[in-house]
């Protein structure tokens, strides 16, 4: 059936035909910049031919001969006590707890001769052990060389017994005066931590617990506090839901503390009750990219819209046409549909109204235990420091200074403190106000426990001796409480004592080896109130506006807690592509409006408008404005987490959107956008690795044609089987070839499947692959040239519906963005911009490891060839960087080393340094300058798995198989196993009637195959 959808990646690409030309053209950028490494002062200003270039740089294959033989020696020195649970070259896993104050997941921890150097799901964890990218990522946080190292007294460096004395000096007179002795931590639900501060509360009567996060979720908790009569975030679950209606709920984000993805996919397996998903907001979210259906709506008129749709559910009936058609398909699912809602506690009331009414079965009764701000609490303790009260003040790794909007006022107060004490991990304002710092243990290196929600106990243990001289608080505190020196501060003897009571009979050692476990905690919700009255007239004093601003958290950088990791900065957003950067969105018609542009140089390099934003009087400078389609007009967006100050090398990147953000109210309006006239370069990956122009490479399909119309049926097939005409008669695209077939019978022989029903674009997956194949940081400046270093990557794709036939246009010569720009519909009148509000799809593209693979037939020294289990091998020591098989490539994955990116300063990120370089992967070569990399399958993960198999005498089973990237996916999206297997997991996938391939008619035969993506709603 011919396809009815036009394809984009960009507005850019939408508006030039030739674009896709142009990027092929510049693919590989004649202008090198080699002026940094010849040191010729005459060749520097000269124009530079590759050959010259190759020549100078000494990649001619005797050039890298003598190289290797000047080669540093570097010597391995055996153990003289070997440990015995340490084998060197086995790695050894632990169960552990990832939280930082912001993330939750149940992990398991990969250590190589003691260096933590991979995070992975725990698979007893279940939903709670799923990993997004910045968990993953967590790992390199550990090595971050711009961490507080030594414990400091008035600015100096100190030993923790001379802080220590400090500290309980300050405690001895608060005590005594009646101060108040003030613990100002993120959320921390450990019910550990807990007992212990209420013991140390025992010694100093004055003693105060408060919360401080910087991304509260203060609304949430409010509302529960209000419909459950519980300070507690309500669990979902989306497994037996067939309807989900979202207004600016980022659910599959950080919405609610937890995300949905794992029950999302699960319920959206296409079939007759598959989840639909309809969503209601003014960003372009990660969830709404996802949605079925999506209304794009200023937040005014999405707070009009759950109103009226509140009122046509309890029975008041609306005349809204939008509202009518979301509370008709809620009424007809009943229990089986659920409502989200965010940006304020009166749009989260309602929403749990809502759901009682439909006595929805999402709604598990569990209660979310970690996140834990009261803004009525933490007002209280402002008043207590402006008053004087305050005669210690602890900060448990949290910064108001940054993080509030009146952080300026905040840092003036603390001079009414007498004794300030800043646990820290990095050298921020609170570091800097603070007279004694105690740098903070990582969670990698600390003991501890959290009950992230009812009936959950989870475990944290140390994975490698701390690194500097940190202490976790709560070894301050029993220091504090007990003394220095008493025998009783040992936080693992007091850990395991307490926990006793929290695992119901297991015992502490196989509760640390499973990570998580049962607990006697058993609270359970219930709707015991709320106050739709009061809910709908805080909605109704949101006053609209002309321009009106959401705040957001990015999957890469959430709340920025982790804002001085390089490999979280470097993460692509999924929506816009953008890296190293947090900017304002618009949309293409208010962008228009304003004056704002997004133009490509001549380097194929986007540019965009810088603005002044100013919003209730507080004005942020030098923001730049990303154009974004699928924005709402009259509604703008900005990312929270960037522009931190003095937290490290990579964290200072971007605006802080802070001090717009009052800790409740995520919607604004009366806002307000100045050009400033100065322009902003953009890193993006939007613009490249176009496939060439070649358009529904991401195929998708309307649920009643998947289920009604055949696949393969001659006129309206949705996924018919690609065939060519031959003077034999028609035959399968894959039975025709050129070369002999490989013989993969013998052995495993791998394939991985990808689900684009169940890709969200989350990015876990890019992490875990960086990870493990210790893939290189190479900033905004080279990300900019279009020299990105990731084996993986996931393109998004923009599809707007159109009711015209393509192909008739295509006969006329018509440009395909041409045609879709000067269509009209079936009934005259003139289509929507594909821009306004088009659908998106995320489609993850590696190596395709293909079994004709292109680029192993050009490569003049067989650097590249095939291999018997169906992975298309790289040998670097024979690679001479000629980049044939990277033109050669359709797929575009291939990754040339432009220049050494480890232990080299124009590159200084993590393998710019001893401590960083110790979360690099022994198993897998670190590249060198002048040679291909690409995606391997993961082979040294596939060739230990054998070798496992192998020495206990028996056959790998089913699932043993994994990638990095199929092992992070929190969605099920990627299946890896043996084709060879007749029982596997990959053989039943691959037998779907959705299963295609990517570019199939070139006839490269890849070992990666695709599943369409499946849209739940009737096509109009």
């Amino acid at each position: 059936m011919a396809s009815n959808k036009i394809q984009f990646r960009s507005i850019h690409e939408l508006k030039d035909p030739a674009l896709n030309n142009k990027l092929a053209q510049k693919e590989f950028q004649e202008e090198i910049p080699v002026e940094d490494f010849l040191g010729d002062a005459e060749k520097n200003g000269s124009s530079t031919s590759r050959r010259d270039f190759l020549k100078l740089l000494g990649f001619s294959t005797a050039a890298v001969t003598l190289a290797a033989c000047e080669a540093p020696v570097i010597k391995t020195i055996p153990y003289v006590v070997k440990p015995h649970d340490i084998i060197p070259g086995i790695p050894n896993y632990y169960a552990s707890t990832y939280f930082d104050g912001f993330d939750f997941a149940s992990v398991l921890v990969k250590t190589r001769e003691g260096r933590p150097i991979k995070i992975e799901p725990n698979p007893a964890g279940g939903d709670l052990g799923k990993t997004n990218a910045r968990a993953q990522a967590s790992v390199l946080s550990l090595y971050d060389n711009d961490k507080v190292k030594q414990p400091k007294l008035d600015g100096k460096d100190e030993t923790f017994d001379k802080v220590d004395s400090f500290v309980i000096k300050g405690l001895e007179e608060a005590k005594a005066s009646g101060k108040k002795i003030v613990v100002l931590s993120h959320s921390f639900a450990s019910p550990t931590f807990k007992k212990l501060f209420a013991e140390f509360k025992a010694k100093y009567p004055t003693a105060e617990l408060v919360t401080f996060d910087a991304y509260p979720y203060s609304a949430g908790l409010d509302a529960a506090q209000e419909v459950f009569g519980q300070r507690a975030l309500p669990v979902y679950d989306l497994n037996g839901s067939e309807l989900v209606v979202s207004f600016q709920a980022d659910f599959l984000g950080d919405y609610n503390a937890s995300s949905l993805e794992s029950s999302y996919a699960a319920a959206r397996k296409p079939g007759p009750n598959m989840l639909r998903h309809i969503q209601v907001e003014s960003n372009m979210s990660l969830t709404g990219a996802n949605a079925d259906s999506r209304y794009r709506l200023k937040p005014s008129a999405v707070n009009k819209t759950l109103v009226e749709v509140y009122n046509a559910i309890v029975g008041g009936g609306t005349s809204d046409k939008t509202a009518t058609e979301i509370a008709n398909e809620l009424k007809a699912k009943g229990s089986k549909a659920v409502v989200f809602a965010d940006g304020s506690k009166g749009a989260q009331v309602l929403a749990h109204l809502i759901n009682q009414k439909l006595g929805s079965v999402a709604f598990t009764g569990k209660a979310n235990f970690l996140k834990e701000f009261n803004s009525a609490r933490y007002q209280e303790f402002l008043g207590w420091i402006n008053a004087g009260q305050v005669g210690v003040l602890v900060t448990n790794n949290v910064d108001p200074i940054y993080a509030h909007p009146k952080g300026e006022d905040f840092k003036k107060s603390l001079s009414k403190v007498p004794y300030v004490i800043a646990v820290a991990d990095k050298k921020n304002e609170m570091y800097k106000a603070a007279k004694a710092v105690i740098p903070v243990a990582n969670w990698l290196e600390s003991w501890g426990d959290i009950e992230p929600q009812t009936g959950v106990y989870s475990l944290m243990q140390p994975t490698i001796q701390k690194i500097y001289k940190s202490r976790q608080i709560e070894e301050s505190l029993l220091v504090w409480k007990n003394g220095k020196n008493n025998a009783a501060n040992n936080y693992y003897d007091y850990l395991k004592a307490n926990s006793a009571s929290l695992l119901g009979g297991i015992s502490f050692n196989k509760a640390l080896y499973n990570g998580i476990n049962p607990s006697t905690n058993s609270t359970t919700l219930s709707y015991a109130g709320g106050n739709a009255a009061q809910a709908v007239a805080e909605l109704g004093n949101f006053k609209a506006s002309d321009l009106e601003l959401v705040l957001y958290t990015k999957t890469s950088m959430g709340d920025g807690t982790q804002a001085n990791n390089p490999w979280l900065q470097e993460l692509p957003d999924p929506i816009t592509r953008m890296s190293w950067d947090n900017y304002l969105t618009i949309s293409p018609k208010d962008a228009e409006k304003f004056g704002i542009d997004n133009d490509l140089n001549a380097r194929m390099q986007l540019d965009g408008s810088i603005v002044n934003l100013t919003v209730n009087g507080v004005t942020i400078k030098d923001v730049p404005v990303f154009v974004q389609p699928g924005q709402a007009e009259g509604s703008v967006g900005l990312a929270l987490g960037y522009g931190k100050k003095n937290s490290g090398a990579t964290a200072d990147t971007g605006v802080n959107a802070y001090p717009l953000f009052d800790g409740s109210n995520l919607v604004l309006s009366g806002v307000k956008i100045e050009k400033t006239g100065e322009d902003h370069e953009f890193a993006g990956i939007q613009l490249q690795n176009t496939l060439m122009g070649r358009y529904e490479i991401a195929k998708e399909v309307p649920l009643a044609d998947f289920i009604n119309v055949p696949f393969d049926d001659e006129h309206k097939g949705w996924n018919k089987p690609l065939e060519y005409h031959t003077i034999s008669g028609a035959l399968p695209a894959r039975k025709i070839d050129l070369w002999d077939a490989f013989d993969d019978t013998d052995g495993p022989h791998f394939n991985l499947s990808i689900d684009l029903n169940s890709c969200t674009g989350c990015g876990a997956c890019i992490i875990a692959c960086q990870a493990e194949n210790n893939v290189p940081v190479v900033g905004k400046e080279e990300v900019r040239m279009s020299r990105d270093m990731y084996w993986l990557r996931i393109d998004r794709y923009y599809s707007s519906r159109q009711t015209v036939e393509v192909y008739e246009g295509l006969k006329e010569g018509m440009a395909v963005p041409e045609l879709y720009g000067t269509a009209f519909n079936k009934e005259g009148g003139a289509l929507n911009h594909p821009a306004d509000n088009p659908d998106v799809i995320f489609q993850p593209v590696m190596c395709q490891h293909c079994n004709h693979a292109p680029c192993e037939t050009v490569c003049p020294v067989a650097a590249t060839s095939h291999g018997k289990q169906g992975q298309n091998h790289m040998a670097y020591n024979r690679c001479i960087g000629t980049r044939y098989c990277a033109n050669n490539c359709p797929y575009k994955v291939r990754r040339f080393n432009w220049f050494t990116y480890n232990l080299n300063d124009r590159f200084d990120y993590n393998m710019n340094n001893d401590l960083g370089r110790m979360v690099l992967n022994p198993d897998v070569v670190v590249r060198t300058r002048g040679v291909m990399e690409k995606c391997s399958m993961c082979i040294q993960m596939t060739q230990n798995t054998i070798l496992e198999a192998k020495k206990e005498g028996r056959r790998v089973k089913d699932g043993e198989f994994q990638t990095a990237c199929s092992k992070a996916c929190s969605t099920g999206a990627m299946t890896f196993g043996d084709m060879n297997d007749k029982d596997s997991s990959i053989r039943k996938v691959y037998a779907s009637n959705r299963r295609y391939y990517l570019l199939e008619e070139i006839g490269t035969k890849p070992n990666v195959f695709y599943h369409t993506k499946v849209r739940n709603r009737v096509e109009k």
